[in-house]
């Protein structure tokens, strides 16, 4: 599958981590802890592009100029529930970064997303912008998350997700050309009740324990 906004993280860690996430054995824990470690190299790749700036340091030696991050630093947003679980990788990757929330479900019946919990930080626009969620399956939940938070003055927007269903990314695009998609896989399809296929379940299930 080919889009000019659509980018596979396919480093061999990260391949190999998510395979470990999809299988039905794997426990809570285990699961959880996987995923950490998943969403602090995804953050690692899409982070690369960061504006820097020289300032001057002392090393024990001598002082230097030496690059840092220049600017705000990044703001993370996770669509709740299961964005949490790529949320924590990140943040300890990116300690500094603030860390926003939007709480959407998918009702049963329409499958279209329903926003019942808004909290983020302010000067967005000033900010690169990392949304998360783990799956992108039909993808209105992570289209009605980007547009409100186009709503709210972000300028520069990323999104990522663990796997995607073709039907997904397809919507995803189609919605949201400016924005970049970074996931680790696009799987074969949707099944008839919106589950990625083969997927691995319910992120938020499998981070959480429940079902």
């Amino acid at each position: 599958m080919t889009h000019s906004n659509l980018t596979i993280i396919d480093h061999p860690l990260v391949q190999h981590k998510l395979s470990l996430l999809r299988r039905k054995t794997t426990p809570t824990a285990h699961f959880r802890q996987l995923l950490r470690e998943v969403s602090l190299l995804m953050a690692y790749e899409v982070t690369r592009d960061l504006e820097i700036e020289l300032r001057e340091i002392e090393t024990p030696l001598e002082k230097m100029q030496s690059p840092m991050l220049s600017g705000k630093k990044v703001c993370f947003v996770s669509i709740l529930r299961a964005g949490n679980g790529l949320l924590e990788g990140m943040l300890d990757l990116v300690p500094s970064a603030r860390a926003g929330h939007i709480g959407l479900y998918r009702d049963p019946e329409t499958l279209q997303p329903v926003e019942y919990y808004k909290k983020l930080p302010g000067g967005l626009d000033q900010r690169l912008v990392i949304a998360v969620d783990p799956m992108l399956a039909t993808a209105n939940s992570a289209i009605a998350a980007i547009a409100r938070i186009k709503e709210l003055g972000a300028k520069r927007i990323k999104f990522i997700c663990l796997l995607a269903a073709p039907e997904g990314v397809e919507a995803f695009t189609t919605a949201h050309p400016d924005v970049p998609l970074y996931t680790v896989a696009v799987d074969r399809q949707l099944n008839d009740h919106g589950y990625i296929l083969p997927g691995l379940g319910d992120a938020g299930d499998r981070i959480y324990g429940t079902k």
